[in-house]
């Protein structure tokens, strides 16, 4: 609930229905009491008169929701305000509270008004008291309820601030690693075999543009675009000794992954891993259900290229912030796959 007009208009409709429903119930349980002290002391029930007590306490209510949320406002200590709210409270209650009577008075004309008047503006200023407390807690209630609200709403906003920026250094930490590991096969092509050099640099081309894209997630399909144009660039370097498979369904090319995901582990598969003649590498990605899986056969190489630490840690990493989610790792016998979760548009 909100500190507006629109709130005090409802808070105050609210309460003087209330009190007016609980008078009424107390007027006819009262009036059952045959000859007993309450039913000759409580007045003969006036529809009009009822009116009347309606909306001179809603008009009591809201003003006083109104001062108090205009109050609320005040750029001052809550000690302070909250001293200045009971004050003003009690000065605008005693007032409102005479005006209201010398109006219901003059509206009723009842017969011998001097007796009856002294003691009818006492009991409106003890109903009204009793109402204007209720106003204050009521009113402290949702101003503190909204003020807690709003220093959640600031904590998600400087968390989701945090999170995107620690995104953003990670994928940035990918780009230049990614563009380092392409510098040497490029460099390596290019004494072996101009012709694959010049097809890789196309290629190669095609692969950057879409690491240059600022997207957080992308439809898998471009994703499988992107991991298999690698897949080309990793093919033209060895040959018939590095194979893929792929086995994806069609289903779930408009799910969500993160970008660079299928391409990080298929690069790692490679890195990881012997790839030769003898020892040819078989890397298969296959999607169902909710997930996407990169699989290969384990044939770790001696020695690991440098930068091993960034790929899987950085990808795990990147879906716990931005989906709250696990990548799933593990080695069934001689197989090492890795699963990714997929996001549904």
């Amino acid at each position: 609930m909100k500190i507006n007009y629109k709130t005090a208009f409802v808070l105050s409709l609210a309460i003087s229905l209330l009190v007016n429903a609980i008078f009424f119930m107390a007027f006819f349980y009262a009036r059952e009491i045959p000859g007993g002290a309450i039913s000759r002391h409580v007045p003969q029930f006036d529809f009009l008169r009822t009116i009347v007590n309606v909306v001179s306490q809603f008009i009591f209510t809201f003003i006083l929701y109104v001062l108090i949320f205009n109050i609320f406002r005040l750029r001052t200590s809550e000690r302070i305000r909250l001293l200045i709210i009971i004050l003003a409270t009690s000065v605008i209650t005693y007032f409102l509270s005479i005006s209201m009577s010398e109006l219901q008075l003059d509206i009723f004309n009842f017969e011998n008004r001097p007796r009856f008047r002294k003691g009818l503006i006492r009991g409106e200023l003890s109903r009204d008291y009793m109402i204007a407390v209720v106003v204050v807690l009521s009113s402290q209630l949702i101003y503190l309820s909204q003020k807690q609200q709003e220093t959640s709403l600031e904590n998600e906003a400087l968390r989701a601030e945090y999170l995107r920026s620690r995104y953003e250094a990670l994928k940035n930490q990918v780009d230049p690693h990614f563009l380092f590991n392409s510098l040497n096969t490029l460099n390596s092509l290019i004494r072996v075999d101009a012709d694959k050099a010049q097809e890789y640099v196309q290629q190669l081309s095609y692969v950057f543009r879409y690491t240059l894209q600022n997207e957080e997630v992308i439809p898998l399909n471009e994703e499988l675009k992107f991991t298999r144009a690698y897949c080309h660039l990793m093919k033209i370097r060895y040959g018939n000794n590095l194979n893929f498979e792929y086995s994806i369904d069609e289903k779930l090319y408009d799910c969500l992954i993160i970008p660079l995901s299928l391409q990080t582990l298929v690069e790692n598969a490679i890195k990881h891993n012997v790839v030769s003649n003898k020892q040819p590498l078989t890397v298969k990605i296959e999607g169902s259900g909710e997930s996407i899986k990169v699989s290969n056969p384990v044939q770790l190489k001696k020695e690991v290229e440098s930068g091993e630490k960034i790929g899987l840690v950085n990808l795990a990493e990147r879906y716990k912030l931005m989906w709250k989610k696990d990548i799933v790792a593990v080695k069934n016998g001689n197989i090492f796959e890795v699963t990714v979760p997929l996001m549904k548009k």
